[in-house]
């Protein structure tokens, strides 16, 4: 079973969706204990850094979250800023992250000569790394949706799944054991989208 997590700041429905188009009834976990029985979980998240990280302290989702994933080591998939709150920390806010990737989460900061805006926004092609686990169905590129102003500075490059550019190139997606991070929209993403969380299912 694949858990939901929801603490206020996701698109819940539209991974729900997604998730039922592949014949999985996912349960939304509102309190930690929704997450017991979930063999698999996914983490989204939308807006800024501090406002879910506070709402999963309120709701005392930490505990349940690392037993998950780092005693337990089951698959956890973060979305978005779902991705980012798995790092130390952002310089978007002051709250500290999970901590379970070892990096950070930095504003864009494109050339002015560049002409890119901020939040990086629409359809972009990743390049897919070869041992990334959730892209196996798509060869070397494939094509998602970012609604972003942040990115994830990765320490340890390896850990990188697959990379996108937008001004200069960025962690698109990570992957550290049987934890998952991608800073695009899955549920936006139509068939690409589809196929990485038909692949996040099979784990």
């Amino acid at each position: 079973m694949i858990a939901i997590v929801d603490h206020g700041y996701a698109n819940i429905r539209s991974v729900d969706r997604m998730l039922r188009r592949l014949n999985q009834i996912p349960v939304v976990a509102e309190r930690p204990s929704d997450l017991k029985r979930a063999s698999k979980i996914i983490l989204p998240g939308i807006g800024a850094f501090d406002g879910p990280m506070r709402r999963l302290r309120e709701l005392g989702f930490i505990d349940a979250l690392h037993e998950h994933a780092i005693v337990r080591q089951r698959p956890i998939l973060g979305i978005c800023v779902g991705m980012q709150i798995m790092t130390r920390r952002s310089e978007e806010g002051e709250a500290a992250g999970l901590g379970w990737i070892e990096g950070e989460c930095r504003r864009f900061r494109p050339p002015a000569e560049a002409k890119l805006r901020v939040p990086h926004m629409g359809w972009n092609k990743v390049a897919i790394a070869p041992d990334a686990k959730l892209f196996a169905a798509f060869g070397k590129e494939a094509k998602y949706y970012f609604v972003h102003s942040y990115y994830v500075a990765l320490d340890d490059k390896s850990l990188n799944a697959a990379t996108c550019s937008y001004g200069a190139d960025f962690c698109a997606s990570f992957q550290k054991g049987n934890i998952f991070g991608v800073q695009f929209h899955p549920e936006k993403s139509h068939r690409f989208g589809l196929g990485l969380l038909k692949a996040f299912a099979e784990l």
